[in-house]
């Protein structure tokens, strides 16, 4: 029997055509398992959020249970990100809370600072201290290093500046933060400015 080209590819189509109407006519059983442990955002309150770690404001959806974040995705229907989030923004949730390897069990994060601490000239150890105390060393180191590298007159003008402190803003504060953190730093003379808005 000779079998042309045109005859073959008659029959694999009629071959096709067969399998594929005896396939439709006839019913198959479904596979689907149900699993044994319940779905993870039973009894959630989800609340929409803003990403903090970029000036580009994508939308997120945190999901809550008891106060705890339990899970967070981005927001589909945000007009800027449209569901999709960087890996920063992806692993958002890590700020607090982590999950273990062994257990695969979300337990606040161990590595977290909860309070200021400070490590003194000539030691290795950091030491806790209070929030008043951080915020004073701050100001004094502050105070010191202006006092110290204050200029007030260069080639017979005023300038008023000081070249060793700089101002790097982050990116979650409004446009009202950034302009007194602008006049703060000015007002002490720091002529390097920059706001983080990069991811």
């Amino acid at each position: 029997m000779e079998l042309s080209r045109r005859g073959f590819l008659q029959a694999t189509g009629l071959a096709l055509g067969t399998s594929l109407a005896y396939e439709l006519s006839t019913q198959s059983q479904a596979f689907a398992l149900e699993g044994d442990a319940p779905f993870k955002l039973v009894n959630t309150e989800e609340y929409t959020n803003i990403c903090c770690y970029c000036s580009g404001g994508c939308g997120s959806i945190c999901s809550v249970r008891d106060g705890e974040l339990v899970n967070l995705e981005g927001d589909a229907d945000h007009p800027i990100n449209r569901g999709g989030l960087c890996s920063k923004g992806a692993t958002m949730s890590q700020l607090r809370n982590i999950v273990t390897e062994d257990t695969r069990e979300i337990v606040y994060n161990p590595n977290r600072m909860t309070k200021p601490m400070v490590r003194r000239p000539g030691t290795s150890q950091w030491e806790e201290i209070s929030w008043d105390d951080a915020l004073f060393e701050i100001a004094r180191h502050v105070k010191d290093t202006r006092d110290a590298n204050f200029i007030a007159e260069e080639n017979g003008v005023t300038v008023n500046r000081t070249e060793a402190i700089a101002s790097l803003g982050g990116s979650q504060q409004n446009n009202e933060e950034d302009y007194l953190i602008l006049k703060s730093m000015r007002s002490l003379g720091v002529i390097a400015l920059d706001n983080q808005a990069r991811v």
